[in-house]
């Protein structure tokens, strides 16, 4: 059962804002608006809790798939960019992105900092793509740490979790009840991750934590490099893990099968 901080949801409250807001078909409203609003109206709902609604009722957006939106109940709004929101025009507009229908899957670029002829670690097993990792870690995110859980809230969950314009791999929650930003890599991480990871860090603690609850940080990555180790080596709240995948294969019988 969803516990809601007020008498309705915030996916509900989204509709009364559009609602407030007297919008007509084509008129824009930005994410600082929204924010505003419920900073007047429902001000213990959470920055980063409105930024991942307007997500998961914007049809066109390629993360709102990990929010499970329901169908027309969550056709809201169109993306028109990453500050700006429109209503959802069901005529004109393309069909809503859903669970697991329209989401593309594409090769990322190399990790910051690494060189063209940079290539996975000789004799090695990675994961082919970011989100991958990501979709296995939060399932299993007691392989880094036990009690160690993804943050959920009113439907939305941690993965890909929005902060200030960018997106959070992982938010997690601890055994403390106090975050934990977890950030990956699927092949070598270097120095400028922990600069990623801090700004996140600072969101969060700034945006999302109450009074209070602390925020910490995970690296995971294929590859740890030294100057990654040598960066977060007096940053006492991040913590740095390296991954590995295995595999086993056996001939099958065909006297088996007759």
């Amino acid at each position: 059962m969803t516990v809601t901080i007020y008498d309705k949801p915030v996916r509900v409250l989204m509709k009364d804002m559009a609602d407030a807001f007297a919008l007509q078909p084509s008129q824009s409203f930005t994410k600082r608006q929204a924010i505003d609003w419920f900073a007047q109206h429902y001000p213990k709902i959470k920055t980063g809790t409105i930024s991942a609604h307007l997500i998961r009722l914007s049809t066109n957006a390629q993360t709102r798939t990990h929010y499970n939106p329901k169908q027309t109940e969550d056709d809201v709004f169109y993306q028109i960019d990453g500050s700006h929101f429109r209503l959802y025009d069901f005529a004109n507009d393309p069909a809503p992105i859903r669970s697991g229908v329209g989401k593309k899957t594409s090769e990322p670029p190399p990790d910051e900092g690494s060189s063209p002829n940079d290539g996975p670690p000789t004799g090695s097993a990675e994961f082919a793509y970011e989100a991958d990792l990501k979709n296995y870690l939060a399932k299993n995110l007691a392989v880094i740490e036990a009690g160690l859980t993804l943050y959920e809230e009113e439907g939305i969950n941690g993965i890909e979790f929005p902060a200030g314009g960018r997106f959070i791999d992982i938010l997690a929650v601890d055994s403390n009840n106090d975050f934990v930003v977890i950030e990956l890599k699927v092949s070598r991480a270097y120095d400028r991750v922990v600069a990623q990871l801090m700004r996140y860090m600072v969101w969060i603690a700034n945006n999302q934590a109450e009074t209070g609850q602390k925020v910490r940080g995970i690296i995971v990555a294929r590859e740890i490099s030294e100057d990654l180790l040598l960066a977060s080596a007096l940053v006492p709240n991040v913590l740095l893990f390296e991954y590995q995948l295995s595999f086993a294969v056996h001939q099958a019988n065909i006297e088996n099968a007759i």
